[in-house]
């Protein structure tokens, strides 16, 4: 940030104050930079990132000018309770492009609940957000928050324009299945591979019936493009099969999905203490290419985003666990944790995990520099 800080105050310049009838004794960019740095390095909360910056006072001013010193933790409580969420998002989806370029391959959405930013006093939910995740760079690309009258399936739209998808593949889970978000999808000039279920009951059936009919037939009337892997740990053997065809003639709701090209069915065969289950899930694309080997490689990608996102920010953030809920401070602070993951993930010097990073972080003052160089 020390150095590269144009691209910071270039994106999050943008976002207004909203200290309109207070005394702004910290600035909001100071504000800001304390709290990401502090996130960096391991601050899950106000208190801690107030901490954090009175520990590194002298460290921050050689890129701050702190003219009245540290804010306390009620400041910075206060700051983010009142900052304008979809700005701030909105600043932090530049900053990812700014860093980032051109996103390429597969991109998965999905949604995550911060379990207890609720306030069941005041009639207050927790918070639902649905994250943009690009499997090649390891990276968050953005959020939307679900709005508590809405949810995923007018959120995902809204994400999906925001984004610079040309070129990749966008994976979505079944909620995610439907013909609006699979147009926005082809406006955004990508891909879509969607999980099919339930919800969408009749294309559901078609495309097992589909399945099911070449199965019992051998696949001798259905091209199709087929794949496998195999994979063996502690005890539990998986095979996953993948048929990929782009033969939907007989798929009667072909018409009704825009750009439809192809759809696949995943089978996975588990063995676990003697016991076997087997599993059908399916999927529709729009994918133009035959290679059923990449398909099967962007279903599996697409837990990427539970694994590498969702997963880390209840281990290594402590997301879930986290309190702050008061007016918009819980999705900022969500914001702020997807910079400092994104910071610490695309450093590629150590080879500690993230919160073996976020320590040293906190602990080395020339590796937190070299983190903030790349903010």
């Amino acid at each position: 940030m020390a150095e590269n800080g144009s691209v910071f105050i270039q994106c999050f310049g943008r976002v207004e104050d909203p200290r309109v009838d207070r005394k702004k004794e910290h600035s909001l960019l100071d504000i800001m930079a304390i709290s990401i740095c502090a996130a960096i390095a391991g601050a899950d909360g106000w208190t801690e990132i107030a901490d954090f910056g009175r520990a590194k006072e002298d460290w921050l001013r050689t890129f701050l000018k702190l003219p009245n010193g540290i804010p306390s933790h009620d400041t910075f409580g206060r700051v983010f309770s009142l900052l304008d969420p979809e700005q701030f998002q909105d600043a932090f989806m530049e900053w990812v492009k700014a860093i980032q370029g051109q996103v390429k391959g597969v991109v998965a959405i999905d949604g995550k609940t911060a379990r207890r930013s609720h306030d069941h006093a005041k009639g207050k939910k927790a918070i639902h957000v649905v994250s943009a995740w690009a499997r090649e760079s390891s990276l968050a690309l953005g959020q939307v928050t679900v709005d508590d009258k809405s949810n995923e399936i007018t959120a995902i739209p809204e994400l999906v324009r925001k984004l610079n998808l040309k070129g990749c593949l966008v994976t979505i889970d079944a909620m995610g299945c439907q013909r609006k978000i699979a147009k926005t999808i082809l406006d955004a000039h990508a891909d879509y591979l969607l999980a099919v279920k339930g919800n969408q009951e009749t294309l559901a059936e078609d495309v097992e019936s589909e399945f099911k009919h070449a199965m019992a037939q051998q696949f001798a009337h259905m091209e199709h493009h087929y794949y496998e892997t195999l994979d063996k740990d502690h005890g539990r053997i998986e095979q996953r099969q993948y048929w990929y065809t782009q033969d939907i003639a007989g798929l009667g709701t072909a018409d009704r999905w825009p750009g439809l090209r192809g759809m696949v069915m995943c089978r996975a065969t588990r063995t676990l203490k003697g016991e076997t289950t087997v599993e059908d899930r399916y999927f529709i694309t729009s994918a133009k290419h035959s290679d059923a080997a990449m398909i099967a490689d962007s279903i599996r990608a697409h837990w990427g985003i539970e694994n590498s996102l969702h997963w880390v920010l209840d281990v290594a953030f402590n997301e879930d666990q986290s309190r702050i809920r008061i007016g918009h401070a819980a999705q900022n602070m969500n914001i702020i944790r997807k910079i400092a993951l994104n910071t610490v993930k695309n450093n590629k010097t150590s080879k500690r995990g993230v919160k073996g990073k976020r320590k040293q972080a906190a602990w080395d003052n020339a590796y937190l520099n070299e983190l903030l160089l790349q903010v």
